[in-house]
C-alpha cells in the first residue's frame, strides 16, 4: 500500500487500483467545509492517477460522519457558507460529485445530516446491522442538505424519502438495506472488507469503459445536486435565522426534545 499527497484530516493509499480515503476526525468526524474541500481535492487528482480506479471512502472512529461540526468556530458554526472565502460548502460538495471515480462508503456507525448526504455521493455504500442513517434537518428546524433532495429519493423513492426528511428518525441498518440506501449489509467488523471487495469487483473491469458507463447512468446526476444545493443553501440560509433554528440546536446539544412553536 503506498501513502498518496498530504492532506488535512484525510489519509489517502493506494493499493491495486484502489485508492483508500480515509477521514480522520474521530470519533463522530463532524465536517467542516474545509474538510470537504480538501476531499474533493483529493478526489480530483485521483482521477488523473492510472493507478486509481475506484475509490473506498471510510473514516476512523466510531461513527462515519455525524454531520456538520455546528459547534465550532467560523467556517464551521455556519457549515453551509464561509464568509472569508466567499464560497460554501456545496460548492465543494458538488465537486465530489463531479469527479469520475467510481465510490464505495464503508460506513460505520452513524451517518447523520450532512453525513448522511456524503454518503450518499458514494455510487455504493456497505454498512453493518450497527449502522444508522437520518436526514435529522427538521428535528434541528432546518432543511435537508449536502443534495439529498435528489439522492435519497432516487435511492429509495419519494415516498421513503419524504418519510425520513419529515420526521428525522434514525433507519437502522436491516431497515437500511431493505429500503436500498445500502447496497451491502455485512457485520461491523468486515465493512472495510467488503468495500474493498466490491471496489476491487469494479477495478477488474476496464476503466474507460468504468467511466463511460459511469457517465451515462450519473453523468447528470451533479448538475441535478448542484441545482438542488442551491434551494437547499437558500433555504437553509432562510431558516437558519429562526427560533425553531435555535431551540432544535440547543436541544441537540442539551440532549433533550425540541420544543418548537413555528417561528
Amino acid at each position: 500500500m503506498t501513502s498518496y499527497g498530504n492532506y488535512p484530516e484525510i489519509v489517502v493509499d493506494i493499493e491495486d487500483y484502489i485508492a483508500t480515503v480515509e477521514v480522520q476526525r474521530g470519533p463522530h468526524n463532524f465536517f467542516h467545509m474545509g474538510m470537504i474541500r480538501t476531499m474533493a481535492d483529493a478526489f480530483e487528482a485521483l482521477q488523473e492517477e492510472s493507478s486509481v480506479r475506484a475509490i473506498v471512502l471510510c473514516s476512523e472512529g466510531k461513527n462515519f460522519c455525524a454531520g456538520a461540526a455546528l459547534g465550532e468556530n467560523s467556517p464551521q458554526a455556519s457549515p453551509t457558507s464561509d464568509p472569508t472565502s466567499g464560497g460554501s460548502l456545496y460548492v465543494e460538495a458538488v465537486r465530489l460529485f463531479r469527479t469520475k471515480n467510481p465510490v464505495v462508503a464503508a460506513v460505520q456507525g452513524s451517518a447523520i445530516g450532512g453525513g448522511f448526504g456524503l454518503a450518499m455521493m458514494a455510487d455504493f455504500r456497505v454498512a453493518s446491522p450497527e449502522s444508522r442513517f437520518s436526514a435529522n434537518f427538521a428535528r434541528l428546524g432546518f432543511h435537508q442538505g449536502f443534495g439529498l433532495s435528489v439522492t435519497l429519493p432516487d435511492a429509495i423513492g419519494q415516498q421513503a424519502a419524504l418519510d425520513m426528511f419529515y420526521t428525522g428518525r434514525r433507519v437502522k441498518g436491516e431497515e437500511a438495506h431493505r429500503l436500498g440506501i445500502c447496497d451491502h449489509l455485512v457485520p461491523a467488523d468486515q465493512l472495510r472488507d467488503k468495500a474493498r471487495e466490491v471496489a476491487r469487483e469494479i477495478a477488474i473491469s476496464a476503466p474507460l469503459a468504468i467511466r463511460s458507463i459511469r457517465n451515462t447512468m450519473r453523468g447528470e446526476l451533479a448538475d441535478r445536486v448542484k441545482a438542488a444545493t442551491d434551494r437547499e443553501l437558500e433555504e437553509q440560509n432562510r431558516l437558519r435565522g429562526t427560533a425553531d433554528f435555535k431551540e432544535g440546536v440547543s436541544a441537540m446539544n442539551e440532549r433533550r426534545v425540541p420544543v418548537f412553536q413555528g417561528r
